[in-house]
């Protein structure tokens, strides 16, 4: 959902930017040496997955994997969604720099407040959760992740100037199926970790939780 040059209104474009400076820098005190390989595995994954897109008015629809990154890497999730941006732009000419803090803290925020919060919940499950619980965890990680992203990307449009308003809405509707696919790729990732790496999910459950036979792997 990456937003192109010369779209969003100077007044969107600085207040978004700030916002996005201060969630990176939250992201690089949250980085550590254990969590700084799994934040570039993740890059590469959101990297690879948003270079397939659908061009939308002065947006576009693609998969982005970012409710993955928020609830493996928490705040951390921003200045790796950064480095992904930057990439796509720099390389494919995909949004462009000067919006780069605009879609930054679009993809970003929903990401990290949304995976934070399914950490919090998935915390407090007693006992070992079922491989089930992970994969509707992932589903609506993904989907909301990305649909509150939609919404995001729809209203700093429409803070732009009522001539986007058309544009706004095409988004949201044009995204629907996308977070439906996003929602069941997430799922299927977390149940690919809780089987081949395990030792990924204390991110998100915290080792006691863990089926024994996988915790130690």
């Amino acid at each position: 959902m990456h937003i192109v040059d010369g779209v969003l209104g100077a007044p969107v474009l600085i207040g978004a930017s700030m916002l996005a400076v201060a969630g990176v820098a939250r992201g690089l005190s949250a980085l550590d040496s254990e969590s700084i390989p799994r934040a570039g595995l993740l890059t590469a994954v959101f990297f690879v997955a948003s270079l397939i897109h659908l061009p939308v008015g002065p947006a576009s629809a693609h998969l982005m994997l970012t409710g993955l990154m928020g609830l493996l890497l928490g705040w951390a999730a921003f200045p790796a969604i950064l480095v992904g941006l930057l990439l796509q732009a720099a390389f494919f000419g995909f949004g462009g720099l000067t919006v780069i803090g605009a879609n930054t803290l679009n993809l970003a925020l929903p990401a990290v407040v949304i995976g934070l919060l399914a950490q919090r919940l998935l915390a407090r499950l007693d006992g070992s959760p079922r491989s089930a619980t992970l994969v509707v965890a992932g589903f609506l990680v993904g989907a909301l992740s990305f649909g509150v992203s939609a919404l995001s990307v729809a209203g700093v449009l429409a803070l732009s100037g009522s001539e986007f308003l058309v544009a706004a809405k095409l988004i949201l509707i044009v995204q629907i199926p996308v977070m439906l696919v996003e929602g069941a790729l997430t799922a299927a990732a977390l149940r690919l970790l809780l089987t081949v790496r395990p030792e990924l999910l204390p991110a998100v459950l915290p080792a006691r939780l863990l089926p024994a036979e996988r915790s130690t792997l």
